[in-house]
């Protein structure tokens, strides 16, 4: 689609546009892939029309007697040519299916033909087969197909020594010419397939590529959608669970519970609006809320501690002077998120757990662990999320970043039970 500046005009060039102002050359490749196509579709159709051309131009060179012009013997019998000429010309009916069988058959006749003193023209119907086996065959069949061919003019020097060479050498240059001819189709073919296969691959490689980038932002919407939605409900059962405990004593504390409830509730959402924005027929609606960071921990942990669980926040080192990247602190805030939210759901209550959240700070590293005292982790004997996504996500996004996780209850040796989660993150990409 080109556009006339001076106009502001329009002129469709496409395939299926307008031809009437096309060059010729145009014309000339549609209506040879309109035959290539009749001919893939009907090949004997063709093989016939050419064979029946070309006996036609054979008879009709020996009725009218043309080939007493050329001929080492003009008083050569006519029934003999008129043969011979049937010979070279209807076995090309096969030239495409078995061009040396084709080939082989024709040389006894090429020899009769030198044999008589003939010479008839039809002989360079050979050549045609000859630029056959050049298409379709390997380099060897070729060089056989050249003896057969060289063959009778070597008899036709014994046999007409005075004038044989006005006869050969004619028939080597068209042998050259066809074989030529051959080999320059089929490489261009060959180089055609190349370049349709290769656009083939690459198409179907960027197909498979999109599929793994689909199924790859599929998981990381899973994963978020899992974060935000399992951490906000523990925190609202908990706050429910606290409300319904404190309504008959303390009428007060159970409204505060609501209010938090609902506020949570509003933050769920709106985190999920951000997330499934992304997901609409136009993106540039989307809300482009920024992603948690380490300084909505204090926020993240207002809320648990809301929700009934205690939970301290320690930082040991110092910050770099260059903040880790946007994607290295969601990824700790979600696995203190999770870990925090697995304390809600399976701590236990009696007696009430209690949670630690503690950053430090290494050169070129943060490790983030999160312990806490519930019981419940001892009386379970596989993950606390078993059969869910919890540490499995945390897994993941910790591997996005070359980090480690460890998961599990705390060491026997500890005073109290609990459960411990260690993410240890590098603050910089490693060399490739």
């Amino acid at each position: 689609m080109t556009t006339d500046g001076n106009t502001g005009s329009e002129t469709d060039r496409t395939p299926g546009g307008d031809q009437s102002g096309a060059p010729v050359t145009q014309h000339l490749q549609h209506l040879l892939h309109s035959v290539r196509a009749f001919d893939h579709r009907r090949p004997m159709v063709w093989n016939v029309l050419l064979t029946s051309a070309w006996m036609l131009f054979a008879v009709l060179d020996v009725t009218s007697g043309g080939w007493r012009t050329v001929a080492l013997d003009p008083d050569a019998p006519g029934t003999l040519v008129l043969l011979m000429s049937v010979a070279f010309s209807a076995p090309l009916v096969w030239r495409r299916t078995h061009p040396m069988a084709v080939l082989a058959f024709m040389t006894p006749v090429a020899l009769v033909n030198i044999w008589c003193g003939a010479v008839i023209q039809a002989a360079y119907v050979q050549d045609v087969v000859v630029f056959h086996i050049a298409l379709r065959l390997p380099g060897r069949a070729l060089a056989r197909a050249g003896v057969l061919v060289t063959a009778p003019l070597l008899a036709a020097a014994v046999l007409q020594p005075h004038g044989w060479d006005r006869t050969a050498v004619p028939h080597l240059w068209a042998f050259a010419l066809s074989a030529m001819l051959g080999i320059v189709v089929r490489t261009r073919k060959e180089y055609t397939e190349a370049l349709v296969d290769r656009a083939r691959r690459l198409e179907h490689e960027r197909d498979q590529q999109a599929l793994l980038v689909a199924a790859a932002e599929r998981t990381r919407i899973a994963r978020e959608m899992h974060d935000i939605i399992g951490h906000n409900l523990s925190v609202i059962t908990g706050l429910a669970d606290g409300g319904a405990y404190a309504a008959a004593r303390s009428p007060e504390r159970a409204a505060q519970a609501l209010e938090a409830i609902g506020t949570t509730s509003r933050q769920a959402l709106t985190e999920l609006r951000r997330l499934l924005g992304v997901l609409r027929e136009h993106p540039a609606e989307a809300d482009r809320t920024p992603q948690p960071t380490l300084d909505d921990l204090d926020t993240l942990l207002t809320g648990v501690r809301a929700a009934g669980l205690p939970v301290q926040l320690r930082v040991d080192g110092v910050p770099p002077a260059l903040a880790p990247t946007a994607g290295r602190q969601l990824t700790v805030y979600r696995v203190v998120q999770e870990a925090l939210t697995n304390t809600l759901k399976h701590g236990g209550t009696q007696p009430p757990p209690s949670a630690e959240v503690t950053l430090t700070y290494r050169p070129g590293e943060l490790e983030a662990v999160i312990t806490d005292t519930g019981t419940g982790s001892r009386n379970r004997p596989g993950p606390r999320d078993s059969g869910g996504q919890g540490i499995t996500g945390m897994r993941e996004r910790a591997s996005l970043y070359d980090g480690m996780l460890e998961a599990g209850p705390l060491p026997d040796s500890t005073p109290a039970p609990g459960w411990r989660v260690r993410l240890r993150l590098p603050l910089e990409d490693a060399p490739s």
